[in-house]
């Protein structure tokens, strides 16, 4: 028999409208990595089901995995200064019950700060995080 049933999906568009340029997006220049999607917030961090590209994401000491970048965490993504830092390169998809999700880092180029999704608090962009992403160059 043959399911014809309606089948809804989600997707998102892609929004780099905070990168300045293709510099530093180009193959091999962008680490792979595993972000552990326990250290974020739903609601917050990707209340459509996806977490947006731009965020910034530090490596979990423990773990080798990467979560949102907080000055306030004891798990090492309050880090900063040991190149463990980048901008996501592209929306992940978060489907129900995953606790892992493949991606890519940013980790130099050319950068508008004001575009980038989370100014503030976990994930955003702070004095620290631009310090520390020494190889990109913040406008505005």
């Amino acid at each position: 028999m043959t399911d014809i049933s309606v089948v809804t999906t989600t997707s998102q568009v892609e929004n780099r409208s905070w990168l300045l340029s293709p510099h530093g997006t180009e193959p091999g220049t962008t680490p792979s990595i595993t972000v552990d999607v326990s250290t974020f917030t739903a609601g917050t961090h990707y209340p459509n089901g996806y977490i947006p590209s731009g965020i910034v994401l530090a490596k979990i000491t423990a773990s080798g995995l990467y979560g949102p970048y907080d000055s306030t965490a004891l798990d090492g993504r309050q880090i900063t200064t040991d190149g463990r830092i980048g901008l996501l390169y592209g929306s992940l998809s978060v489907k129900t019950g995953s606790t892992k999700v493949g991606g890519a880092l940013v980790v130099h180029g050319f950068v508008n700060a004001v575009r980038l999704p989370f100014q503030a608090g976990s994930g955003g962009i702070t004095a620290a995080a631009k310090t520390a992403l020494s190889l990109i160059h913040f406008s505005a």
